[in-house]
């Protein structure tokens, strides 16, 4: 676990934290990508092609800042897919079966990560969820079970601005009714807690339940 937080100040009071800040994907939610791998293998693609075409801020940009929606984002990959250079010929059934996987990958949600986020709800810190996400979230969490878990939900999409602007994250501590240095922020990417971190809250850089566990060691106290 990485945590950064602000200069020290006056003494930390007994709970240092008022509000949870937390991403979704690669911290709540991970993908089953094996049914893309297959399909890129069998175009002779290197793996995460369709990926790394998706999710380039040409790309993506538009799709987490609700400007496009998922089948427009789906039909844009699929064109840059069949006009990928450097001798790759995608056709176009190709492409378009790509994308639509990439897009229809099944998802899940860590338990322990849920747990860990439910407990702090319970111990009566605001829990916000602060994602980079398209406009069907709302039916993402659903699927999942989820739609309970944070007292609220910062989409970019529907916000318009997304991470690692400065903000994403006003508005999140705005939502939780948190000063920023009285938030936890958890992300799986780097710059983004760097972001939050530069706004006075403390950052954990997300690579598995356990920091997230470590950070809210003081509930157990």
């Amino acid at each position: 676990m990485t945590t950064t937080s602000p200069a020290p100040g006056t003494a930390t009071p007994a709970r240092p934290f008022d509000a949870v800040l937390c991403d979704l994907d690669n911290v709540i939610r991970f993908y089953d990508s094996s049914r893309l791998t297959e399909l890129e293998r069998a175009a002779g693609l290197p793996e995460g092609t369709t990926a790394s075409v998706a999710f380039h801020p040409e790309q993506g940009g538009p799709l987490v800042l609700g400007q496009i929606t998922k089948d427009q984002w789906v039909e844009q990959v699929a064109d840059r897919l069949g006009g990928l250079g450097g001798g790759v010929r995608v056709p176009v059934q190709r492409a378009r079966e790509l994308a639509g996987a990439l897009a229809r990958s099944p998802f899940r949600a860590d338990g322990a990560v849920v747990s860990a986020l439910r407990g702090a709800r319970t111990a009566g810190l605001s829990v916000v969820l602060v994602t980079n996400a398209a406009l069907d979230l709302e039916e993402d969490l659903a699927a999942m079970g989820l739609t309970d878990l944070a007292d609220h939900v910062v989409n970019s999409a529907l916000e318009g601005v997304a991470k690692p602007d400065p903000e994403i994250y006003a508005i999140a501590a705005g939502r939780a009714g948190a000063a920023p240095e009285r938030c936890l922020f958890v992300d799986d990417r780097r710059e983004n807690v760097e972001a939050a971190v530069a706004l006075g809250m403390t950052g954990v850089h997300f690579r598995g339940p356990e920091d997230l566990r470590g950070a809210l060691a003081f509930l157990d106290r």
